[in-house]
């Protein structure tokens, strides 16, 4: 479902995953500390040019972004990493559902896709979950294209359509998932959404209650905020209740007992009503996922007109931080092996502690330019930080912005924070970047350097 991406435009929610594959292994990540090589800089390909991405050749357009950075992040699957900390969340939430939600014939109700292609059509990213084709979360700056018409999935929701039509009514999805954001502890172009679906026929939600011969789905009246226009208020309200009680039961399994949880209502393109589920943990309150009743036009479209379901989505990153306290998004990336040995445990459900690596010092370098008057979007530059630097950036803020009196130009000073996760940088190699840097904001973006 959603998380952050379409809270950029209409609150939202972990995009409903909150939200598969990647290249061949052949395509190796680049190595912690290592320079891109040059041509790592013109990442986006000229029109008329192709890409080869998991054994298929797109060609490229206008809308092409992908970054030589992001497409050698696909193909890693960390959530299919036996022991990674993704893969310890994704087992457990797994094995929760399995035990908990069995089928009439004693095999699991749910079933999972995690290897699904993370490369989809526009359609299935946006137009199979009704979002309009007016809404901010299709921009270009906010999303990874191979062309106008395929991308990168911004969350698993992106599938949700296909495995409703292919008829299945119960099932997980769980992949990576492609974001053009700021840069922090907390962001990273890639990351990994959890999702869940499943649908009710009037039977299965009637089912042990009073007269419940004499309720029905569906009823033709008006949308309010508690129901949409289709569904009647008891199948709502018991859908509800099942989706809450269906996620408290999941996070009592992951958190523990007695875990003080609260529902916030927000808004989805694809689910209404629509909720955001957030935790007391360590008496700080956290949200963890959002969730919903689903469009009724949408599981229509997808051939199951006579069911109503709901959906929910969460981060896995989101999930393992806060559970094994890990305090920086780029160490999922990392090989280093005293990171990743802490995870290995011979129970899945074995808490796990994350103990610091020591904490190499900051390398600050400042970065100053005139924008151009037209055509510039903050989350281009932090692509193109990203690229040059690599998981050396820690972070990037934008400590001023002034515009001049007299030309109108407006310029942008961003502070960027250098620091390996694994040893002490030198001054020299992160000249070496920012220098880089320097280069490519001005020949890619077409700003007026002032450094």
């Amino acid at each position: 479902m959603m998380g952050s991406a379409l809270r950029r435009g209409a609150h939202a929610y972990v995009y409903l995953v909150s939200k598969a594959s990647h290249i061949s292994r052949g395509h190796q990540h680049q190595a912690w500390g290592s320079r891109p090589a040059a041509a790592e800089c013109a990442a986006q390909r000229a029109p008329g040019s192709v890409v080869e991405l998991l054994g298929t050749s797109y060609p490229q357009d206008d809308y092409s972004n992908l970054t030589r950075k992001v497409l050698t992040r696909v193909g890693r699957n960390l959530h299919n990493q036996q022991h990674h900390p993704l893969w310890l969340i994704k087992e457990r939430v797994k094995e929760h559902f399995y035990e908990q939600y069995v089928g009439r014939f004693g095999t699991p109700l749910f079933s999972v896709y995690d290897s699904l292609s993370p490369v989809v059509t526009t359609w299935q990213n946006f137009d199979s979950l009704l979002i309009p084709a007016d809404h901010p979360s299709r921009k270009k700056g906010d999303n990874y294209y191979l062309n106008r018409t395929h991308m990168l999935r911004a969350h698993t929701s992106a599938h949700q359509w296909d495995l409703l039509h292919a008829g299945l009514d119960a099932f997980l999805v769980v992949g990576d998932v492609y974001r053009r954001d700021q840069i922090d502890s907390q962001h990273y172009p890639i990351f990994h959404q959890l999702e869940a679906v499943r649908l009710f026929s009037k039977h299965e939600l009637f089912a042990g209650i009073k007269d419940g011969d004499s309720l029905q789905l569906f009823e033709q009246s008006s949308r309010s905020v508690h129901k949409q226009e289709t569904h009647t208020m008891e199948a709502v309200k018991l859908v509800e209740f099942d989706l809450k009680q269906t996620l408290t039961r999941l996070v009592a399994h992951l958190f523990g007992d007695g875990l003080e949880i609260r529902w916030v209502d927000c808004y989805f393109p694809f689910t209404h009503p629509s909720f955001e589920m957030e935790i007391n943990f360590h008496g700080e309150w956290l949200e963890v996922l959002g969730c919903g009743v689903m469009e009724q036009q949408l599981v229509n479209s997808a051939g199951a007109q006579d069911r109503i379901g709901w959906a929910f989505g969460l981060g896995l990153e989101r999930l393992a931080m806060i559970l094994y306290d890990i305090p920086d998004i780029r160490l999922f990336w990392s090989e280093d092996e005293r990171f990743l040995k802490q995870f290995r445990v011979s129970n899945i459900d074995q808490k796990v502690k994350f103990q610091p690596l020591s904490k190499y010092p900051p390398m600050i370098n400042d970065i100053s330019f005139w924008l151009p008057s037209e055509n510039y979007a903050e989350n281009d530059f932090y692509d193109l930080v990203r690229t040059i630097g690599g998981d050396l950036v820690e972070k990037v803020d934008l400590i001023d912005k002034f515009e001049h009196p007299k030309t109108h130009k407006t310029s942008h000073c961003y502070r960027i924070t250098y620091r390996h996760m694994e040893r002490t940088l030198s001054q020299r190699e992160v000249r070496h970047i920012h220098q880089a840097l320097q280069e490519a904001v001005v020949q890619r973006l077409g700003v007026e350097g002032r450094f």
